[in-house]
């Protein structure tokens, strides 16, 4: 199979950081598609600036914010319509360690129908609101796949497998918003589909900020866990019988 990757950054009003982060990813010569999910203006002017240095960025635009959930469909939809096999998830506000890259596309060249997720390794910079909020989630991924080899469900720095990932978004609701990282990931659990971890270093930058609404995207991702508890009662026969078969290879 050919490897053909690109990096996919959804951004909103992430101006200030999107240069920096653009900067670092041109090392590695990868072609990079960015989605506007209706940034400010000041957003806009910094992403045409970068465009205009870059000749490998593309820039998508939403006209209105639809949440990072449908900016990174746009953006897997756009990559794989342009031939690429693997789209890497990149966050635009600079909390990736980018120096991982390159063991995520060695992983993901070995094997190509796996999905390569960031396990986070995270400093004193993490609020403690979201480490409590992602230890609650971890709770429920594990009720939601009947395991415990999922160490975090939140973290969007991933090596997709673009025509997997679209089948999947083609057959499954898929959230639009915050709760689309653990959306993805669980069903791509339910397949199941191998994932791997990489672990890597996740800072929150000083003077940066977060697109995360601590009530509105709490009520999606809680809202999410409904639907994937739900979901999980009808994907119950399979999700036993692979824990059986794994006891018995174990064993």
């Amino acid at each position: 199979m050919i490897f053909k990757p690109c990096i996919v950054i959804p951004i909103y009003n992430h101006g200030y950081a999107i240069a920096a982060t653009i900067d670092s990813l041109k090392i590695y010569g990868l072609p990079i598609i960015v989605i506007d999910d209706g940034s400010e203006e000041t957003t806009k002017r910094s992403i045409a600036k970068v465009a205009t240095t870059h000749p490998d960025l593309q820039v998508l635009v939403h006209k209105q914010n639809k949440g990072k959930g449908a900016a990174l469909k746009t953006g897997f939809r756009k990559a794989l319509n342009d031939g690429f096999t693997h789209a890497l998830q990149v966050d635009a506000d600079g909390q990736h360690n980018l120096n991982d890259i390159p063991s995520f596309l060695v992983k993901g060249k070995e094997s190509p129908n796996c999905l390569i997720c960031g396990e986070p390794v995270y400093d004193e910079s993490i609020p403690k609101s979201r480490l409590y909020g992602r230890r609650i989630t971890n709770f429920w991924i594990v009720v939601e796949t009947l395991s415990h080899k999922i160490p975090d469900a939140m973290c969007g720095y991933r090596l997709y497998p673009l025509q997997q990932t679209v089948s999947l978004l083609d057959r499954y609701f898929v959230g639009d918003r915050m709760e689309s990282d653990i959306d993805l990931l669980v069903r791509f659990a339910w397949l199941p589909m191998p994932i791997y971890w990489i672990k890597t270093k996740v800072q929150y930058p000083k003077g940066g900020w977060s697109n995360f609404r601590l009530f509105q995207d709490n009520a999606r991702i809680s809202w999410a866990h409904t639907r994937l508890v739900a979901g999980m009662i009808t994907h119950l026969p399979s999700l036993l019988s692979n824990k059986m078969n794994m006891g018995r290879t174990s064993g």
